[in-house]
């Protein structure tokens, strides 16, 4: 029988972290704070202290300095109490501080909880991964340390591949990711495609080679074979059309094994033959159609809102009680404007935006999970004067993500209020007006103040429940909304 008193062990570990006498090692971190620590706990709680300590030599008063500027301090006193009362508190943060926060526990080669805080995540903030999905993919495969994040993030690309596959950002994946979505049997790409990708991919990693295939040289193609030598075994040759192999793999047969080659030369001709090569099972079709490069999919939607949120708003448009699936999905979202890429002043919705009509606004808050945004059906057009446009159909919302549970759909009461075609000389402080919700400007960018705001009086419900109507934004992105043709 024994007796196990850890509440009373934690809290005597943490009156020894905030006693400064003893201390023998100093951690500075962002901004150069420092804290103290004892060198027998760190090593003790954590293999990256007890090598790094190792190596460090004492100053002229025992004390060994580790600096860790790329971690804050906020995020280091939560490591700090965790390494020694075992505790960690993260109330009222933002998820992206727990992630931040799982992030450096596994920098710091704490496995305990680096797998509650991914488990966590997954578990409770689904919403924020994967409206955030292009940071944590490319933030989890430094390492071999997220297998469930890993699961989680490859379940939806491989439905989805567009998401990875078609960024701007493609080529400077890493070689891990890219080989774990090669051995999914389930991902929904054409072989041919899966094919360009990965040789687009390795390409990408040896710049010196020449743009026209006809003047590459042996050792351009010896280059691109050892590049790409985790990946090749993973294509389903055997299962990509004569005609592909002819037009896309034959130009390339050089990075190839030649008893590859031979056999898929024999294979084309007489498929009942046996081959020497081995011949991987074809990846496995889902309900749904492949996404090739021709689907309306094609090219990643947004950087603030994902598909299930076109699908949420899309049924909003339409007046029905539930909502679409990613595959039944009427409408797509067609991008007018993006602040991040466009420029944050004002004067720019109106220039890009007038003249379009059924437009969807998309506003991501700064310091918060929260997206913000309204269904205008009218013409948005630079006017003389203010003036309002009347209908019932426009709306204004919330939309679930991270720490947000429910999404918030609040329709025009008060139909001549509804849109605001601002008048001219105020462009340069005003952008989209719905009534209740607006984007404003005193510096002349969104990102610079607070003024934007929203409010209660035309529509139906808030859709903030912040302390201050005011709030200034990170992002946001204007869509005009189209009707698929069957």
């Amino acid at each position: 029988m024994s007796f196990k008193f850890f509440d009373k062990l934690s809290q005597n570990f943490i009156e020894l972290l905030n006693d400064k006498d003893d201390h023998n090692v100093i951690v500075k971190v962002e901004n150069e704070k420092s804290f103290t620590a004892h060198s027998n706990v760190l090593k003790c709680r954590s293999p990256y202290f007890r090598k790094e300590l190792e190596n460090i030599i004492p100053n002229e008063n025992n004390i060994k300095t580790i600096t860790k500027l790329n971690i804050s301090d906020e995020i280091f006193d939560i490591i700090l109490k965790y390494i020694y009362g075992g505790i960690v508190n993260f109330e009222n943060v933002e998820t992206r501080f727990i992630f931040d926060l799982m992030m450096a526990a596994n920098e710091f080669e704490i496995e305990e909880l680096t797998k509650k805080l991914e488990n966590h995540l997954i578990e409770t903030k689904s919403s924020w991964l994967k409206s955030h999905f292009s940071l944590v993919y490319r933030s989890i495969f430094n390492g071999n340390n997220f297998k469930n994040l890993e699961k989680f993030c490859n379940d939806i690309i491989v439905k989805y591949p567009n998401l990875i596959f078609d960024t701007e950002d493609f080529t400077s994946l890493q070689e891990s990711a890219l080989v774990s979505l090669l051995k999914r049997d389930d991902l929904q790409l054409e072989e041919v495609i899966i094919w360009e990708y990965i040789i687009k991919w390795g390409i990408a990693q040896n710049s010196t080679s020449p743009l026209n295939l006809n003047e590459w040289t042996k050792e351009n193609f010896l280059t691109l074979k050892t590049t790409l030598q985790q990946c090749l075994p993973l294509i389903r040759y055997f299962h990509i059309s004569s005609a592909d192999i002819w037009k896309k793999v034959k130009p390339y047969k050089k990075i190839l094994d030649k008893q590859l080659w031979e056999d898929l030369n024999q294979y084309l001709v007489l498929p009942d033959e046996p081959v020497k090569s081995s011949i991987l099972p074809p990846r496995t079709i889902l309900a749904q159609e492949l996404l090739t490069r021709t689907t309306e999919q094609a090219k990643p939607l947004s950087t603030i809102i994902t598909y299930e949120h076109v699908a949420e708003i899309s049924s909003w448009i339409d007046r029905i009680s539930s909502t679409y699936s990613l595959t039944n999905t009427p409408y797509k979202f067609q991008l007018i404007l993006r602040g991040s890429t466009d420029g944050f002043e004002p004067k720019t919705f109106w220039n890009k935006c007038h003249g379009h009509a059924s437009t969807v606004v998309i506003i991501k808050v700064k310091g918060t999970d929260e997206i913000l945004g309204g269904f205008n059906p009218l013409v948005w057009y630079n006017s003389n004067d203010d003036s309002w446009g009347n209908t019932n159909d426009s709306f204004i919302f919330s939309l679930k993500n991270g720490d947000i549970q429910n999404s918030i759909l609040s329709r025009i009461k008060i139909r001549d209020y509804a849109i605001l075609n601002v008048y001219k000389n105020d462009q340069k402080h005003y952008g989209p007006y719905f009534g209740d919700l607006y984007m404003c400007s005193h510096d002349y960018n969104f990102t610079l103040d607070n003024n934007s705001g929203a409010y209660n009086s035309y529509y139906e419900m808030p859709i903030r429940k912040a302390a201050t109507n005011n709030f200034s934004i990170i992002d946001y992105e204007v869509f005009k909304v189209i009707k698929k043709t069957s």
